[in-house]
């Protein structure tokens, strides 16, 4: 029997022995959490990006100068607190007492050393490219460092609480906390560190956490038994199969947090070399039959800046989106027709998709689109070579700079040199006018097809009392449970 297979035989019987109960387990257990994704293991951020699985286990075992609590908001973690001077361009971060595993204390060089290598040139570290504006980054003394800025960045600290600037030993991938990793039959088992100076024995079963990485049906299984409190890393992907799963309503929760849901341009070659025939992909789609086909209130989008943000400008609109569904869906076609009356070969678009029956449901919606216009679509896997890619991917920070940066996978050289301009300008003002030509110029050249915001989903025990949604669709594991009384 197939894998697929078997894991939906387990969730069909999960579901019936389940039925739609809210999930509530005995709150004298370790919290069992899975991750959607793959294994769950340590990875070194600065070697490659890390799935999902691996971002909640770096969180949960090696905390950088600050990090996110349960809503989102940035709080002391490494350094116990901070001051900003000289207009913004110097972060200075006194320490706290804090230790690796084998009880060395955590000195200043060694988060140095760490933050240092992630930013460096040739860094595969995911944020690497938003480093660019440090310029130095030196040790005062052996419990205080400086961040030193080419140009004043606001959203910094939003950048020094993701999981890829965590602090950790190179070679061992040990970190300071909020937990110490453990090796389990499956996955890890997370044990709480105690405060320096603490005199509090060892922890209470409910304050360990058993994580795991798996696949969203087998997770959904687990749930429904109730055998594990909390689903984390759902995506559209897999969202069909929560449909059927009968979850509780108060153990569902949904997020559309800032980031990007769309196509980006890969090839500018054959029918994606000219603008309007770009544009003709995105005048296609019928962006609220789609997410409407895959969740109801799902929002779909228009624009690549999801709001002002930092722009100095609101967001470009394409100058298309005036028309109705039905004129835009001829324009398109008259493009298509038009081309096609100088190229009579088969007019053949490769779409880069992930599996699962969301990603099915996404595709059964752009391919209607292109063939509506006269395109055949093609559906190849997400590393495949392609003419058009699916994102789907958070904002690590507020900043507009993000969106230009990451919808630019192909663009021109003047929208190259606008999103230049704007990681180099001297000044706030100068950045935001930046960003927002930016931002101008890919919509006008089409390099990026919006389609929606992300779409997340997590399954939440309610033992599980200080959970909480936010603009990120980060849940550290540190804060899921109140303090007891």
């Amino acid at each position: 029997m197939q894998r697929s297979t078997i894991l939906v035989a387990l969730l069909g019987l999960a579901l019936a022995a389940g039925g739609c109960s809210s999930g509530q387990r005995k709150d004298d257990a370790p919290v069992v959490v899975s991750v959607i994704g793959g294994e769950t293991k340590a990875a070194d951020p600065s070697a490659g990006p890390l799935d999902s699985a691996e971002r909640v286990l770096m969180g949960a075992t090696a905390q950088g100068l600050v990090r996110f609590d349960a809503a989102g908001q940035i709080e002391p973690a490494l350094a116990e607190r901070w001051i900003v001077i000289d207009d913004g361009r110097s972060y200075i971060f006194r320490l706290r007492e804090a230790y690796w595993p084998d009880g060395a204390p955590v000195t200043a060089a060694q988060v140095v050393r760490v933050l240092r290598r992630a930013a460096a040139p040739g860094s595969r570290n995911a944020l690497a490219p938003f480093l660019a504006v440090i310029d130095e980054i030196v040790e005062m003394t052996p419990t205080v460092i400086e961040v030193r800025l080419k140009r004043p960045r606001p959203d910094l600290l939003k950048l020094f609480a993701q999981p890829e600037l965590a602090v950790f030993r190179t070679g061992t991938l040990d970190g300071s906390g909020p937990f110490r990793a453990l090796p389990a039959a499956r996955g890890m088992l997370l044990r709480p560190i105690p405060d320096p100076g603490s005199d509090k024995g060892a922890p209470e079963p409910e304050e360990t956490v058993h994580l795991l990485g798996e696949r969203a049906a087998l997770a959904l299984a687990r749930f429904k038994a109730r055998e594990s409190d909390l689903i984390l890393g759902g995506s559209f992907t897999d969202w069909p199969i929560v449909t059927q799963a009968e979850i509780a309503p108060a153990n569902l929760h949904i997020e559309q947090p800032l980031g990007l849901f769309g196509l980006v341009v890969v090839a500018r070659e054959g029918f994606l070399a000219e603008p309007g025939n770009r544009a003709a992909i995105a005048m296609a789609i019928d962006r609220a039959a789609l997410t409407e086909a895959v969740r109801p209130g799902w929002t779909p989008a228009e624009t690549l800046l999801p709001g002002q943000l930092d722009s100095a400008a609101p967001p470009t609109r394409p100058e298309w989106t005036p028309l109705a569904p039905d004129a835009r869906r001829q324009t398109a076609r008259d493009r298509v027709a038009a081309w096609r009356r100088t190229h009579p070969d088969p007019l053949t678009l490769r779409i880069a998709l992930p599996a699962g029956p969301g990603a099915t449901l996404v595709w059964a919606h752009l391919a209607e689109a292109m063939l509506g216009i006269g395109i055949t679509p093609q559906r190849v896997g997400p590393e495949a070579a392609a003419d058009l890619r699916l994102i789907d991917t958070i904002a690590p920070y507020d900043s507009g700079r993000w969106f230009v940066q990451t919808a630019c996978l192909v663009c021109s050289d003047e929208a190259r040199a606008l999103i230049a301009a704007g990681r180099e300008a001297i000044d706030l003002p100068s950045r935001a006018q930046r960003i927002a030509e930016a931002d101008a110029a890919l919509t006008a050249e089409a390099a990026y097809i919006p389609i929606a915001q992300p779409l997340r989903w997590s399954l939440v025990a309610l033992r599980l009392g200080a959970w909480q949604g936010n603009a990120r669709g980060w849940h550290p594991l540190n804060h899921l449970r109140n303090e007891k009384e």
